[in-house]
Formats: structure tokens, C-alpha cells, sequence
């Protein structure tokens, strides 16, 4: 059995990260502190490498290469390709025609929507091929790096990817959890829905605020400390439970006013947002045990401002 200072001591797989974007710098500035050798950032042009390298502050420092040069990616245990979405693909195949795997190769990608099946081609020459999605919303690398330590990691893939996976999220003091690979598009999705999502329906109310005659900077303001309270229970409490407000209370003439508030032509997507995140809400307030007689209410009036009613 291993102690924790065989464990510390362990070598740490040597890495290449292939997108060196937001989240591909952010991967590598926390797999950097936890004592993973970054030997290579590859970007769609160099000079944009070169600034990610330096950004490592790492001895000696990573290669810094153009994304027309993958024949010159050093050798290493891992490869993990940050790239968006639609270039997974085309980035797996070019590393195909470039190399074989030797058994002791792992690539993982970090896309939420797809799964380790965009790999194929590596895989059919020999690498272990897996998936590696954070949980966490990066804005920039630096707060990004510190964003992915305890985070929450979605992972799939061969056995061997898995566990290189595995790995690399206990290093960070993260939880993982795996799906099926079919599954993965709407995991994302779920994900897309708690977070950017999140951000578009606060730019609504931002906007709903701006009607009133609030900036726009002061509406995001006085908004923050409601978004960090309706967080906060959601952290001890499910959304059933932690649901607060006019839905959850069943006041239908506040409902109504809301509605008529909302019906003005600049305001058409707020009211359909609303409308359609309202008639959730009442199902959460329902399970709660809302008076029957006052979801049926409150859901006529949402139903009669729907721009499909006859």
C-alpha cells in the first residue's frame, strides 16, 4: 500500500495541450501547480502559443507551436486537446496521420457536447481515448486555473483514459462523474442551462430594470446579492424546496400584473421567458403543495399572454 508521500512523489504524466484558449491555458496553469510537466500549447497561430507558454512561467519552458505544426508535438503521456468543438475532429484525425500510439499514450478532450467516439481515429492507432469536461464556468485562465481545483469533472472513455482521468481530478481536489457517451449532448446541455443560460436571463432582468430607469451597470449590481442568495439555497436545499417568490406563494393578481408589466412590444422576450420559466416555477410551487386552485389560475394567465393562443 502506497503512503501519502509515495503518493506525492509519484511521476506525474507529461503533458501536450493542444487549444491554448481560455480553458486549454486554465488546464494547463492548474495541472502546472499540481506538478504536471507541460512539454508543449499548440493555438491556431504561435504568437498566441508563445504568450500562454509565458504565461506558465515554467523551467524549461513548453514549446510554443501553430496548430500547422503537430508534427513537431513533443512525445508525451498526455495529450489533451482544448480546442472548440467543431475542431476535435480534424485535430484527431492530423494527429493520426502524424503518429501511432504506443500503448502508454492517452488523448482526452475537454468538450462538453462530445463524446470520446470523436477520437476514433486515435484510438484506432493505438491511443487510449477518453473525455475530460469541468464543471466550472472560465472567463479567463488565471481565475480559471483556480476554478478548476474542487471542481466537478465529467469523464468517459476507454478504461485506461478513465482512470488518467481519474487521476487528474483527484490531483485537483475535484470529484468526477461518468455518463454514457450517448448521453453527453444533453448532459451538456444541462450545463449550458445552469450557466450561460443563466447569464442570458440575468441580461433580461437587466434589461427589464433598464425599462425602469436603472443603468444597466447598477441593474447587474443590485442583482448580484439576489443571484448569491437564491445560490445559497440551492446549496442546502433542492430547487423544489429552495424555490421562493410569487410562484412559490401563488399571488395571482402579482402574477397578472407582472404580465400586463411585461406587454410592451420592447419587452416580447422577457414575457416569453417569463411566461415559459413561470409555468416551470408552478409546477416546483404545485409539488409544494400550492393551493390547486391557484396554479390553475395563475396558469390561465400565463397561457393566455402566449403568443401561439388562438
Amino acid at each position: 500500500m502506497k503512503t501519502s508521500s509515495q503518493s506525492s512523489r509519484r511521476r506525474k504524466p507529461t503533458v501536450a495541450v493542444i487549444g491554448a484558449g481560455r480553458l486549454g491555458q486554465a488546464f494547463a496553469l492548474a495541472l502546472k501547480s499540481s506538478g504536471y510537466r507541460i512539454l508543449a500549447l499548440v493555438a491556431r497561430h504561435r504568437q498566441k502559443a508563445e504568450k500562454a507558454a509565458a504565461l506558465l512561467k515554467a523551467k524549461p519552458k513548453p514549446r510554443a507551436l501553430a496548430a500547422n505544426q503537430l508534427a513537431e508535438l513533443p512525445e508525451t503521456d498526455l495529450v489533451l486537446i482544448a480546442t472548440p468543438d467543431d475542431v476535435i475532429a480534424a485535430t484527431a484525425q492530423q494527429l493520426s496521420n502524424l503518429r501511432r500510439g504506443d500503448g502508454r499514450c492517452t488523448v482526452l478532450h475537454t468538450s462538453g457536447a462530445l463524446s470520446s467516439e470523436v477520437l476514433a481515429p486515435l484510438a484506432e492507432k493505438g491511443f487510449h481515448t477518453g473525455s475530460l469536461h469541468p464543471l466550472v464556468s472560465i472567463s479567463e485562465p488565471v481565475s480559471g486555473a483556480a476554478a478548476l481545483r474542487g471542481a466537478f469533472f465529467c469523464i468517459e472513455g476507454t478504461r485506461k483514459a478513465k482512470s488518467l482521468a481519474q487521476t487528474i481530478v483527484r490531483d485537483l481536489g475535484g470529484s468526477s462523474f461518468t455518463i454514457k457517451p450517448d448521453s453527453k449532448a444533453l448532459y451538456h446541455a444541462a450545463a449550458v442551462m445552469a450557466s450561460p443560460h443563466l447569464t442570458a436571463l440575468v441580461d433580461i432582468a437587466t434589461e427589464m430594470l433598464s425599462a425602469c430607469g436603472i443603468s444597466k451597470r447598477k441593474a447587474q449590481q443590485v442583482l448580484l446579492p439576489l443571484l448569491e442568495s437564491t445560490v445559497n439555497n440551492l446549496q442546502t436545499s433542492n430547487p423544489q424546496q429552495a424555490l421562493t417568490g410569487t410562484f412559490a406563494r401563488g399571488d395571482v393578481a402579482t402574477v397578472r400584473r407582472h404580465l400586463q408589466a411585461l406587454s410592451r412590444p420592447e419587452l416580447a422576450e422577457a414575457l416569453e421567458v417569463y411566461r415559459l420559466l413561470g409555468l416551470h416555477s408552478l409546477q416546483l410551487a404545485a409539488k409544494n403543495g400550492l393551493d390547486p386552485k391557484l396554479v390553475a389560475k395563475i396558469e390561465e394567465s400565463l397561457r393566455a399572454h402566449s403568443p401561439l393562443k388562438s
